[in-house]
C-alpha cells in the first residue's frame, strides 16, 4: 500500500504521453481513476489506524534501513486531503479550456507523486527529493498558461524555491555531519541540542520550509504564484501543495527530529503570529479575487503552526484539524474564483457585482466557504479555530490567543466584503446574460460545501478520531 501511493500516480503520468496519441479525453478519466485511488486506500488507511496497535499501520524499507516510506495516522489523514483537493482539481479543470490537456494532467500526477512521498518520507534525503519533486513541477503548472503575468509569478517562484533548496540541503548537511545518519530516527538518536551544528542546520532547514510555505516575512513568491496560475493551479496550490510542501514537512521534522524546546516554539510561534496577522491586513486591500484569497491562506497557515507549536495534545489536534479544514474551504473558494471568471471574464471585485441572481449555486458555495474560513459556527472552520484558541490560552499564550480570535474578525470583514461586492447588489452591466457554470465547475465547489457543513455538524467524531489517529505523536 505504501509503494502504491508512489508508483500508481507516478504509473499513471507515464500514460499521458500515450493518451494524448491514441484517447485525448482518456488522459483526465485516468487521472481521475488514479486520484479515487487514493481517496479510496487513504480513507482505508485511515481505518485501519484507528485500530492499529503501534500507530503505523504500513512501512516499506528502500535500500536498506536508513530509507523507508511508512504510513501512521498523521501521514494518512494529509495522504487523505491530497487526494481530495486533486481530485476537486482535475474534475473542475476537465470543464474549462486547458492546452495540451494530458501534460497538464501528469504535472499534476508528478505534484501528487511528491506530495505522497513527503506525507510518508521517514528520512530527510527522501524528503529533500520529493519536496523537489514538487518544487518543478508546480514552478511548470504555475507557468501552463505561459502569459506574461504567468511567466513572472512563476520566475518568482522559481527563484525563490532554488534559495530554499539550497538552504535545505545546507541544513541537511550540517545534521548528516553531526549524525552520520539521514533517517529521522537515526538523525534524533544522534543529535546534541548542544552542538553549534545542530543548531546551525536546525536554523537552515526551518528558514527553507518557512520559505516553501509563503510564511511571513518570506511571502514574496506567493501573491503572485497564486494569481498568476489557472485557476486548476492556484487551487491545488492553495489546497495542498504549499501546506504539504512547507508547514506539514516543517512539522513532521519537528515531530521526529527535533522534539519541543521554549525557544523553538517562540520562534514558530511568532512566524506564525507574523503570518497570520499581517497577511489578513494585507488581503484587506486587495482588489483582485484570487490575490486576496492567496493573502489569506498565508493568513490561515499561521494559525497552523501557531496551534502546533504548543507542543501540546489540543495544540497539534487542532493544527490537523485546521490543516483540512483549510484544504476544503480555500480550495472551495478558489473554484469559485474561477468559477466567476469563466462566467464573467472578470477577477477584479470592482468588477462584479450581483452574481447571486445569476449564479446561485456558486453563491450560495461561496458563503458557506467564506464563513468557515472566518471561523464562523456551525461551520468547519470554526471548530479548529476554537481548538486552536483554546490551547493557546491553555498554554500559556493569552496574547496570541486574543490576536488569534481579532484576526478571525479581520478574515471575516474582508471576505464579507468580497462576498458583498462579487454576489450581492444590482447585476454590473455588462453581466446581464451571465449564467450559472457547468456541474463540472460547480459540482467540485459543491462537494467542498457539503464537506465544510458535514465536518462542522460532526466535528466531535472528528476531533476523537484524531485524538486516535495522533496518539505515537501525542505521545
Amino acid at each position: 500500500m505504501v509503494l502504491a501511493f508512489i508508483f500508481v500516480p507516478l504509473v499513471g503520468a507515464a500514460m499521458m504521453p500515450i493518451m494524448r496519441k491514441f484517447w485525448v479525453k482518456g488522459s483526465t478519466l485516468v487521472t481521475i481513476a488514479v486520484t479515487l485511488f487514493m481517496l479510496t486506500g487513504s480513507f482505508a488507511n485511515i481505518l485501519r489506524e484507528i485500530n492499529s496497535e503501534t500507530g503505523i499501520s504500513f512501512q516499506k524499507t528502500l535500500l536498506g534501513e536508513k530509507f523507508a516510506l511508512s504510513i501512521d495516522g498523521l501521514s494518512a489523514v494529509v495522504l487523505m486531503t491530497i487526494a481530495l483537493v486533486t481530485l476537486a482539481t482535475i474534475i473542475f479543470s476537465a470543464g474549462v479550456p486547458i492546452g495540451r490537456r494530458s501534460g497538464f494532467n501528469a504535472l499534476v500526477l508528478l505534484a501528487v507523486t511528491g506530495m505522497n512521498g513527503l506525507a510518508m518520507a521517514t528520512d530527510i534525503f527522501s524528503m529533500y527529493v520529493f519536496v523537489e519533486i514538487v518544487s518543478i513541477s508546480s514552478f511548470i503548472l504555475i507557468v501552463y498558461n505561459m502569459d506574461e503575468i504567468g511567466t513572472e509569478g512563476s520566475f518568482k517562484y522559481m527563484i525563490l524555491s532554488a534559495v530554499a533548496t539550497v538552504f535545505l540541503l545546507i541544513g541537511i548537511a550540517a545534521l548528516f555531519a553531526v549524525t552520520g545518519d539521514v533517517s529521522f530516527q537515526g538523525v534524533a538518536a544522534g543529535l546534541s541540542s548542544s552542538a553549534p551544528l545542530v543548531r546551525f542546520g536546525l536554523g537552515f532547514i526551518v528558514f527553507a520550509l518557512a520559505l516553501k510555505s509563503g510564511l511571513m516575512p518570506f511571502h514574496g513568491w506567493l501573491p503572485d504564484a497564486y494569481t498568476a496560475a489557472p485557476v486548476s493551479v492556484s487551487v491545488l496550490l492553495a489546497g495542498v501543495i504549499t501546506k504539504v510542501a512547507g508547514v506539514y514537512t516543517l512539522m513532521r521534522i519537528i515531530v521526529a527530529v527535533f522534539g519541543f524546546s521554549e525557544s523553538f516554539s517562540n520562534l514558530i510561534m511568532i512566524l506564525g503570529a507574523l503570518s497570520m496577522t499581517l497577511a489578513a491586513f494585507m488581503a484587506l486591500g486587495q482588489g483582485d479575487f484570487k490575490r486576496m484569497l492567496a493573502f489569506s491562506s498565508i493568513s490561515q497557515i499561521g494559525y497552523i503552526l501557531m496551534s502546533f507549536a504548543t507542543g501540546t495534545t489540543l495544540g497539534l489536534i487542532g493544527a490537523v484539524f485546521h490543516f483540512f479544514n483549510h484544504a476544503v474551504f480555500k480550495s472551495l473558494l478558489f473554484l469559485n474564483a474561477g468559477a466567476t471568471e469563466t462566467a464573467t471574464g472578470a477577477r477584479r471585485l470592482e468588477d462584479l457585482g450581483g452574481l447571486a441572481a445569476k449564479m446561485p449555486v456558486t453563491g450560495i458555495t461561496s458563503i458557506i466557504g467564506m464563513l468557515s474560513a472566518a471561523g464562523i459556527p456551525p461551520l468547519a472552520g470554526f471548530w479548529s479555530k476554537i481548538l486552536i484558541i483554546i490551547a493557546l490560552w491553555g498554554s500559556g499564550h493569552r496574547f496570541y490567543a486574543g490576536l488569534a480570535v481579532f484576526t478571525s474578525l479581520v478574515t471575516l470583514a474582508y471576505l464579507l466584503h468580497a462576498q458583498r461586492r462579487a454576489f450581492f447588489g444590482k447585476v454590473r452591466e455588462g453581466l446581464e446574460n451571465v449564467a450559472e457554470v457547468s456541474p463540472l465547475l460547480y459540482g467540485p465547489a459543491v462537494l467542498m460545501a457539503v464537506l465544510a457543513v458535514a465536518a462542522g455538524i460532526f466535528y466531535p467524531v472528528i476531533i476523537r478520531t484524531l485524538n486516535l489517529l495522533l496518539r505515537i505523536h501525542l505521545n
